[in-house]
């Protein structure tokens, strides 16, 4: 999506998050490259969902654009301001009162001391947001919100089930109408049966209230389900940004279609395409594109340096690869290729070769 910087919610520009791992040697330390060279616009209203294999990015993504994480380099403006030039506690009143996070374990996101009235006022008075009446008004309007009776407002979260307990995590991320929420896995710690009903108030208040929403799920067909925007992830990398509606045999990455093929389909089942070897470590991560290890396409050019983003031909469709899949090809044509590819590999390679993985993603 092309948004001008007047019109963006939250705008990412080069980010990079680097971590000091404890490995290494005597006097120097690994380097973990959790976020690298990160570009993303959010605009007002429309949600983005965030997909990619355990170990990503995605949460980091998450955490940099509600200002909890600092990236090592790079800016984060929020509402045309860049984030970390202002002082501290006008930092903290900007990100408090404008974004909220939903995070993934209620359980441990809630603190298991507090009724849920303290809860929910907690932003209220960290933010001295109307008198003490207005306050007791509006924790009643936000249990009304999310469908919670006033009767739990006394209640523990350990005496809450599952999904009331992220209800109550929903509406302390609404407590001070932000414009940006983020939800990280927010119903992976949920029953099946709970999760539906989580989503559905999720949509809803995206539409009732015009939330401008960041979803990160391994749950793949949730996200197109949910978003407008799909944000493939690999390796601390964006790698593909495509619109939800053409993620699945729109993608132009070899990794996305890879990544959507894993996900089980009951109409028309396709094989999941296969990739070799394991992910890469994040403290050495491989030159030029960090994806080619894997890659059935892979050439001497992916490992010389990291393609630049390249639009295709849909509006707000990008990508970042040397050797796309072409425009409007199946998948189930991508299975036949890259077994052959990884069939040849693995023929010419020593015995010692890791042996051929598929991605498992969750349904």
């Amino acid at each position: 999506m092309n948004t001008s910087p007047a019109e963006a919610l939250v705008r990412l520009s080069d980010a990079h998050v680097v971590h000091k791992a404890r490995s290494g040697g005597v006097f120097t330390r690994d380097r973990v490259y959790a976020l690298t060279g990160a570009d993303l616009t959010v605009a007002p209203g429309e949600t983005i969902g965030v997909v990619g294999e355990s170990g990503c990015g995605k949460s980091t993504l998450a955490k940099v654009l509600v200002g909890v994480q600092r990236p090592t380099s790079g800016t984060v403006s929020f509402g045309g301001r860049d984030l970390w030039s202002l002082k501290p506690d006008e930092r903290r009143a900007t990100v408090g009162a404008d974004t909220g996070m939903i995070f993934q374990d209620p359980s441990t996101a809630l603190n298991r001391r507090l009724p849920v009235r303290r809860i929910l006022r907690d932003p209220l008075d960290v933010h001295r947001r109307g008198s003490a009446a207005e306050r007791e008004q509006r924790v009643r309007e936000l249990l009304a919100l999310v469908g919670l009776p006033r009767a739990l407002a006394d209640a523990l979260p350990g005496q809450l089930s599952g999904g009331q307990r992220q209800r109550v995590a929903i509406a302390r991320a609404l407590a001070l109408d932000p414009g940006l929420v983020v939800a990280d896995e927010p119903t992976s710690a949920l029953d099946v049966s709970v999760r539906a009903q989580i989503l559905n108030l999720l949509l809803d208040l995206r539409e009732r209230l015009g939330l401008a929403l960041v979803f990160v799920s391994h749950d793949i067909q949730t996200v197109r389900r949910m978003s407008d925007r799909v944000i493939t992830m690999y390796l601390g990398r964006i790698v593909e940004e495509s619109p939800a509606g053409r993620v699945t045999d729109g993608s132009r990455h070899p990794y996305t279609r890879a990544l959507f093929s894993a996900t089980p389909g009951l109409l028309e089942p396709v094989e999941p395409i296969p990739l070799t070897g394991p992910v890469p470590s994040a403290t050495r991560p491989p030159s030029g594109c960090p994806f080619r290890t894997r890659c059935w396409r892979a050439d001497g050019e992916c490992a010389t340096r990291m393609p630049e983003f390249t639009a295709a031909s849909a509006p707000g469709h990008r990508f970042r690869c040397h050797h796309p899949v072409e425009e409007g090809r199946p998948t189930r044509t991508l299975v036949a290729q890259a077994e052959s590819a990884t069939g040849t590999a693995a023929g010419a390679a020593p015995a010692d070769v890791p042996p051929q993985q598929h991605i498992r993603e969750p349904s």
